[in-house]
């Protein structure tokens, strides 16, 4: 049996733009990603704390160090700047590996985007 586990997630990082007219997706600074473990074109859901709203969207690589988060596309119109949100990834484990798989949790400066050391 196959389950769906939590792979990666970015708690409470903060919208820094959204630009409606792009194709779609969230862009995400690269430290994040990299911090996070999650890779460009990744499967992702995206919740947004400010107004409850819930997407599924694909990750392109923001510039390192920026601390960028932008909804792109139709999702501008559910996000705007300012907006926490919480960015999660997926994985589909086997039954027993799932059991003692630990998920990879990021929690950025929510002012900022940046990694807190």
């Amino acid at each position: 049996m196959v389950v769906e586990v939590l792979k990666s997630k970015i708690h409470r990082a903060t919208v820094t733009e959204s630009n409606l007219n792009y194709i779609g997706s969230i862009t995400i600074d690269e430290d994040l990603m990299d911090a996070a473990n999650i890779i460009a074109n990744e499967k992702v859901h995206v919740v947004n704390n400010n107004n409850g709203e819930r997407i599924a969207t694909y990750v392109i690589k923001g510039e390192r160090n920026s601390g960028q988060i932008c909804l792109n596309g139709a999702a501008a119109h559910k996000f705007t700047p300012g907006d926490v949100i919480i960015i999660m990834s997926y994985a589909q484990l086997e039954f027993e590996s799932a059991k003692n798989f630990v998920p990879c949790i990021v929690f950025p400066d929510t002012k900022t985007n940046k990694l807190i050391k």
